[in-house]
């Protein structure tokens, strides 16, 4: 008997012990199998005590013929619970239930983007912010500054901007509502002396009414629940502004590698078309947000000047506030006009009048003079891409997606120009 085939009916009998060895019946049978008499839950029939079996051959396959019972394979006595069986791949029970899980998992995948949409939004922020600031860095490096001072540079000059931001909203703000507040009691006296008012208070007691509500202390629980909701929101501003800055400092420092990262997830036989692509994109998307900073700097300025030159007040706030709102696509500079010239009118109907003069030819020489020599070698996208990629932009994200929605229409055109195009010309 050979070595092997002891092995194999000793690892047989320590599973199945009750198993007796074909060579107690069959000593001379050296590749016998077990019978399968005495084995506990065996679905065949068990085989006749003393009866040895044989293999099948080839003319009975299934083993049916009398008297020629079929060899019993050891592989299948592996497994002490039985052989498993076909798997459920189509029972419906199953299908539903998968169907199921994955609806609930596409459900929760979206309610979990939904909720952490405000910081999604402020990393995208971030990063296009991290782009546009690429330029003047390589710019500075290209000076034969280090990439880290270069960074130090052009961050430092965005926190200042920032930092003159605050100085030049807060103290005005401040000063107005102390102003008003002050000046309520006047207002109150001015419209009892007005006649239209004096009439309808005689009618409805409105100026009675007011004085009660004020002195009941209903106003200044108001006014104390508005403070504080006034609080939250500057604060939920003041913190999504640090963390805008803080994700733009570390995107603008490591750019490099988050580029090669990404490139290096595409197969290597792909890897420089789409290093070229990508590399076009990020340069009009970084054009472009660059030289829309740079033209809202220049109508800052220039408003301040004209401001200055008028004396109208609060120059500086309202130049700072021009200059953020013309970043809007479409409709930022005439926001930032419309409010300038109200307090231009506010100081005086000359002066009001002078302020939309100047708005109104300044738009002209921005659209016609400054912005063509500034986005010449960003991005060139039509006006139809443009009004409808701000519009989008709006919808989706409000005033940040109408920021980014003209870059990224951008983005798509050069992709359907360099790849779409090309292959439905060969096809």
């Amino acid at each position: 008997m050979s070595d092997t085939g002891s092995s194999e009916r000793a690892d047989i009998s320590s599973v199945f012990p009750s198993f007796p060895a074909e060579g107690a019946e069959n000593p001379g049978a050296s590749d016998a199998a077990p019978t399968d008499a005495g084995v506990a839950g065996d679905p065949r029939p068990a085989a006749p005590s003393g009866s040895s079996e044989v293999s099948r051959t080839a003319g009975d396959p299934a083993g049916d013929g009398a008297g020629e019972p079929r060899k019993i394979d050891p592989k299948e006595y592996e497994q002490p619970f039985g052989r498993p069986g076909r798997p459920l791949r189509s029972n419906p029970f199953m299908f539903g239930l998968t169907a199921a899980l994955g609806v609930l998992t596409a459900w929760l995948l979206v309610q979990s983007i939904a909720s952490a949409g405000s910081a999604i939004v402020l990393i995208i922020v971030s990063l296009f912010l991290a782009i546009g600031l690429n330029p003047a860095v390589e710019a500075l490096q290209r000076r034969n500054l280090s990439r880290r001072l270069a960074i130090t540079i052009v961050f430092g000059g965005v926190i200042a901007f920032f930092v003159a931001f605050g100085l030049a909203i807060v103290p005005p703000l401040t000063d107005q509502t102390t102003g008003f507040i002050q000046h309520l009691p006047e207002y109150v006296q001015q419209l009892q002396n007005h006649p239209v008012i004096r009439s309808v208070d005689q009618r409805y007691q409105v100026l009675e009414k007011l004085q009660q509500y004020v002195t009941s202390g209903g106003l200044a629980s108001q006014m104390f629940g508005g403070l504080l909701g006034v609080a939250s929101v500057v604060i939920s501003a003041l913190f999504s502004g640090l963390t805008v800055l803080v994700l733009t400092l570390y995107f603008l420092g490591s750019l490099h590698s988050i580029k090669e990262t990404g490139y290096r997830l595409v197969p290597r036989s792909r890897r420089t078309r789409v290093r070229l692509l990508g590399d076009e994109i990020l340069r009009q998307i970084g054009g472009y947000v660059a030289g829309n900073l740079i033209i809202s700097l220049i109508a800052g300025g220039v408003t301040f000047v004209f401001l200055s030159v008028l004396k109208v007040p609060y120059a500086l706030a309202l130049a700072i506030f021009v200059a953020v709102t013309d970043l809007i696509p479409m409709v930022g500079a005439v926001a930032g006009a419309v409010v300038a010239s109200g307090v231009g009118f506010l100081t005086s109907v000359q002066v009001g009048i002078a302020c939309v003069i100047f708005f109104i030819v300044y738009q002209q020489i921005e659209n016609y003079v400054i912005s063509p020599p500034v986005f010449k070698s960003s991005v060139a996208v039509p006006p139809v891409a443009t009004i409808i990629g701000a519009l989008l932009g709006g919808a989706l994200l409000g005033i940040v997606g109408a920021l980014l929605g003209i870059p990224l229409a951008a983005a798509v055109l050069l992709l359907v120009r360099e790849v779409v195009f090309p292959r439905q010309e060969r096809v």
